[in-house]
């Protein structure tokens, strides 16, 4: 995020508040079509109250009627003849003034077509029509308690029974008299025509949270660190100035509380507040620790819920029922009134950005939103992504540190087994080293917890021939297929293939097939073997399908139920167990040797976090870490959670190659069945756009894609830097809107990617 991108939403926020003031006859519609354009259409005079920025209409486009949303409101168009809005929504307005100012920056940035930006902003239970709120039937007594005939309940005791309880409660629900009377709804219907009872229908809230019971809590009391970094976020609350704050603070410094008190602050000034967490598994502990200190005024917006939830929930929100809103990137676009602080908590996480059009940056999009709407955004995480991080070193960020954890309890010991080592001690590798097994063997005589972190799911990576070198590759992308061992099939963790295990090679029909690599199912198997008295649970997913899956499982471990907890980058952080005394990192190589730049600051965040969650209670943790590379810059720094070596050392690095931070990366991905066909469709392409664009910009390509082949499309890449965003996407944009592509030949254009995938 630069400081011409920050202008321009300042820009784009005054010319729509100035141009949209006042009373107007013609509003410009973005409708629910891929067709990249605005429609003017004519305010009707009965409409002219309802018509406002923001609103969803209903307006006559083609042979049919459309959905749309109010970008714009004019006193005039140049188109001649302008057909009327025919109805709008009463729910008004359903895109905020300053969420659509977002929408429509995100169309213009991230070069997508500004209907996708409008979608990208409302849930998608929200835009259709057919999803409503749930009705319910609420049945009151019309009697006073007695004055129902004499012998009633002999005659009819049902309907007595119904009576009675109608007189001593009062209103109640259908559903709930029903299960308490035993009466059928024939009976209540009985009681309505007689006219002894009143019949009502109303909305019905489903509410996430009804079977989740919390204590409420009270602030604690803060570490000098924290409350240095608290003052700060209260300066940015009250004044905006700093408008954007990193709080970098060691797992375990306590930037939870910081978060919750910083909240409490902007509530009593009568403001609201998002907070973003980058993994659902996350969401329920963090809704937890809010909703204890905040009570009914939180609200969760995420894909887990069921779409009448998300519905019900975001209509909370735009009614003002929610002050605090938590969830995943989506939850950005609230419709909260009153902003007064957004909070992006582990902000370096590449989750945050978008895989579909508009390809936002959550993180970035939210200081935009933060300028749009005048209110700070905090930045939280042990581990700041490089891009933050320059932003603090020139001075366009402030930074809080918290290098503690809360009373000063010791960061864990971390100890690093060179795996080439243990193989030739062993006189072959395996997958646990002697080191680890050891230490999970103390834990459970202790009673403590252990977490294990494999960042590849399934059993084996691979299927090989030992005798013609075989492998078993996905028939629709470049990748091996992965062996499931609980369903006997091979994978496709890109398309979703699924193959039954071939008795015999398919190529020479040996039957001596033999699985290489090792995902989450393989460690759970093996943990389960060496340590048959503990209690073990696989967390990936594969297994976290149900819903309340995460919950589920994360309180049979806060509770002990659980010793060993295996699991993916979902576990990797933000979550707090002060049992866990344990993190054995299973070949902490996966991600250090990816084709991508980005690749050792992964690695060292990811490496941090993890060995974050030991040692978070009273007893000193410890981190195992099995590696094949134990001289690497990336695991030595973290082994010594050393952020500032490990960073000035990979910003010098990304500066002689010119890769963000030191630039802006667009990338464009072109792919079809026809591999000769993508390939010269985009080389034709970069050769028209090559003398468009200015010297300061590097044009790499086109080349195959690091993911060469997926779902059966060959796909290759262009890859552009240039220090501003706006000296690619100026020339590209209108090159690549009217560019003649083949239909057999799809191109998505990725600005500011975080992944080469």
């Amino acid at each position: 995020m630069t400081n011409s991108t920050a202008s321009d939403a300042n820009e784009l926020w005054s010319r729509s508040s100035e141009s949209d003031s006042g009373p107007r006859r013609v509003a410009r519609v973005i409708v629910d079509l891929s067709i990249d354009r605005a429609f003017d259409y004519l305010v009707p005079e009965a409409l002219s109250g309802d018509v406002m920025l923001g609103s969803r209409v209903t307006v006559d486009l083609g042979h049919g009627r459309r959905t749309g949303y109010v970008v714009r409101l004019l006193d005039r168009s140049d188109v001649p003849r302008l057909k009327p809005i025919l109805e709008v929504s009463p729910s008004n307005p359903y895109i905020p003034e300053d969420v659509l100012s977002v929408a429509t920056w995100m169309a213009t940035y991230y070069l997508a077509p500004v209907e996708r930006a409008i979608r990208a902003v409302l849930p998608a239970p929200v835009r259709r029509r057919t999803e409503a709120f749930k009705k319910e039937r609420w049945v009151a007594p019309a009697l006073a308690s007695g004055d129902w005939p004499a012998g009633l309940e002999k005659k009819a005791p049902k309907q007595a029974k119904v009576l009675a309880h109608l007189c001593e409660h009062g209103e109640t629900r259908t559903t709930d008299l029903t299960a308490i009377t035993g009466a059928t709804a024939s009976v209540i219907k009985t009681l309505a025509d007689k006219g002894w009872v009143k019949i009502r229908e109303a909305a019905a809230y489903r509410n996430p949270f009804r079977d989740h019971v919390v204590l409420p809590t009270q602030p604690l009391p803060l570490m000098p660190q924290q409350a240095e970094a608290l003052a700060l976020c209260f300066r940015a609350i009250d004044t905006l100035e700093p408008p954007v704050v990193l709080l970098n603070g060691v797992t375990g410094s306590g930037k939870t509380e910081v978060y919750l008190q910083a909240i409490a602050h902007a509530r009593t000034q009568g403001k609201t507040a998002i907070v973003l967490v980058p993994e659902i598994a996350l969401t329920p502990q963090t809704v937890d620790r809010f909703r204890s200190r905040f009570g009914d005024c939180v609200a969760v917006l995420h894909s887990e819920l069921s779409e009448g939830e998300r519905h019900d929930e975001w209509h909370r929100i735009r009614r003002g029922e929610a002050e605090v809103v938590i969830g995943a990137r989506s939850a950005l676009f609230a419709p909260l009134a009153r902003l007064g602080l957004i909070i992006v908590d582990e902000e370096h996480e590449p989750t945050y950005k978008q895989e579909e059009l508009p390809k936002y940056n959550a993180r970035d999009v939210a200081v935009v939103r933060g300028r749009i709407s005048r209110c700070p955004v905090l930045l939280g995480t042990a581990t700041p992504s490089l891009e933050t991080y320059q932003n603090v070193l020139r001075k366009r960020y402030a930074m809080a540190r918290m290098p503690h954890r809360v009373d000063h309890r010791k960061m864990p010991l971390m100890r690093i087994v060179d795996m080439r080592t243990e193989a030739d001690k062993e006189g072959k590798l395996h997958i646990f080293s002697r080191d680890l097994i050891d230490a999970i063997e103390q834990r459970l005589t202790l009673h403590e917890q252990t977490i294990l972190f494999l960042n590849r799911r399934g059993y084996s990576s691979s299927l090989i021939c030992m005798k013609c070198g075989h492998v078993c590759e996905c028939p629709e992308c470049s990748i091996s297929m992965t062996y499931h061992k609980t369903t006997e099939k091979l994978l496709c963790h890109l398309c979703g293939h699924e193959e039954r295990v071939p008795a015999a090679c398919p190529s020479c029909r040996d039957p001596a097939f033999k699985f290489t690599g090792v995902g989450t199912q393989r460690i759970e198997e093996i943990t389960r073997k060496l340590f048959s008295r503990a209690t073990v649970v696989r967390m990936d997913s594969d297994t976290m399908t149900r819903k309340d899956a995460y919950r589920t499982v994360l309180g049979d471990f806060r509770s002990g139920k659980i010793d060993i907890l295996i699991g993916t980058q979902m576990i990797a952080k933000g979550l707090h167990f002060p049992n866990v005394t344990l993190v054995g990192v299973m070949f902490a190589d996966l991600s250090l040797h990816m084709p991508d730049f980005r690749a050792a600051e992964r690695t060292y965040q990811l490496l941090t976090q993890v060995a974050g969650r030991a040692g978070r209670g009273d007893v000193v943790g410890e981190v195992i870490v099995q590696t094949f590379s134990p001289q690497h810059w990336a695991i030595q720094s973290a082994r010594r959670l050393d952020y500032e070596t490990f960073a000035d050392q990979e910003l010098a690095f990304r500066e002689e190659l010119m890769y963000p931070p030191h630039a802006h990366l667009v990338c464009i991905t072109a792919k079809g069945k026809s591999e000769r066909r993508v390939s010269w469709c985009l080389q034709q392409f970069a050769d028209q756009l090559q003398p468009r664009l200015g010297k300061g910009v590097i044009l790499s390509g086109p080349a195959p894609a690091p993911l060469a082949r997926i779902k059966g499309h060959f796909r290759f890449q262009l890859v552009m830097r240039a220090a501003q965003t706006r000296e690619i996407t100026g020339p590209l944009k209108t090159l690549l809107f009217n560019y003649p592509w083949p239909p057999d030949v799809q191109v998505a254009t990725d600005v500011d990617a975080v992944s080469m995938g």
